[in-house]
Formats: C-alpha cells, sequence, structure tokens
C-alpha cells in the first residue's frame, strides 16, 4: 500500500450535497480504519440523521456541531454570536489539526462562514498550510473563495438542476435532514 498523502477537499456550488458527499468521503475513510472529525461552522442545535449515524459508529467518528444556525438574513445584533461560535469551531479546527489525533477533518459549512465574515479567509488558508502532510481536510460550502480553491488539491462543485423545493416539496427526513 502507498504512502498516504493528505488532501485538501472542497465541495462547493449551489446544488444539494456538499455536506452529504464530504459525510460519504468520512464514512468512506472510516470504513478503511481512519479517524475522522467533523467540525459544523454553521449547523447548531439542530437533530440530523448524520449526528445518529456518527454517534453510532464511536468515537472515531464524530461530529461537532458548533454553530449558530443560518446567517443569511441574521439581524446585526445577532451576528455577534454568530461570529464568535465560527472563531471558536476554528480555534477547536486549529487545536485539532495540531493534535494529529484525526486522519480526515470535514469543516462543513466553512466557505459560508468566510463568505459572511465569520472568519477570514487568511485564517482559513493558514491553518491548511499547518496541517500534517497526512490529514485529508474537506471544506464545504457555497461560494469557496478563490484562494480556498487555490489551495484545494480536489474542488469539486454541485450544481442545481432540479430542486424538489421549487415544486413547493418541503424538506423529507432522512434527504435533508
Amino acid at each position: 500500500m502507498s504512502e498516504r498523502q493528505g488532501l485538501i477537499l472542497v465541495n462547493t456550488g449551489n446544488g444539494k450535497g456538499k455536506t452529504t458527499a464530504a459525510l460519504g468521503l468520512g464514512m468512506r475513510a472510516w470504513g478503511q480504519g481512519l479517524k475522522v472529525l467533523v467540525v459544523q461552522f454553521i449547523k447548531g442545535n439542530w437533530k440530523y440523521g448524520e449526528l445518529e449515524a456518527a454517534r453510532r459508529m464511536g468515537s472515531d467518528f464524530v461530529i461537532r456541531q458548533m454553530g449558530e444556525g443560518f446567517v443569511q438574513g441574521c439581524t446585526e445584533g445577532e451576528l455577534p454570536s454568530h461570529q464568535q461560535a465560527a472563531a471558536e469551531a476554528l480555534q477547536a479546527a486549529k487545536t485539532e489539526i495540531a493534535s494529529e489525533n484525526w486522519d480526515m477533518i470535514i469543516l462543513d459549512e466553512i466557505n459560508y462562514a468566510i463568505k459572511f465574515g465569520l472568519v477570514a479567509v487568511e485564517e482559513v488558508v493558514g491553518l491548511l498550510e499547518t496541517k500534517p502532510a497526512c490529514l485529508h481536510v474537506v471544506l464545504t460550502g457555497r461560494d469557496a473563495h478563490a484562494a480556498i480553491v487555490d489551495k484545494a488539491d480536489l474542488v469539486t462543485e454541485m450544481k442545481e438542476i432540479k430542486h424538489p423545493y421549487k415544486k413547493g416539496i418541503k424538506a423529507q427526513k432522512g434527504i435533508e435532514f
């Protein structure tokens, strides 16, 4: 078997499935005996199906919900709590990347955190530059910053072609959450 070379992967675009694809990669890695951490920058106290799946997978697949929920459309008074949560998530990511306890770290919705000014792109690029050579890092969220795309080894853009919301179909258990 060849020596593992840690990659930087980005899932972006306006289509559905960025987090789902990252979790699929995480599940594949876990199935190969790798330890996976997911740090969620936007998702907070919502109950998603993947949380129960991760709980069942045990200590080698961990999801940390650290966000305060949707940022777009929040009031000026709500913004500081989102910024604080994102700063704490970024610090947790820095700590865990430096710990070398994980084989893959997924920074879920970090592209949104950058887009909405919750974290500085320079900090995220700097964080990627400190990652151990064998660590895989996956960044998700729409509107990936050009500096993140430049730093990545693999960038996948999900493109929406058709979505059930446009027909008035509400979010479905097991599909959206």
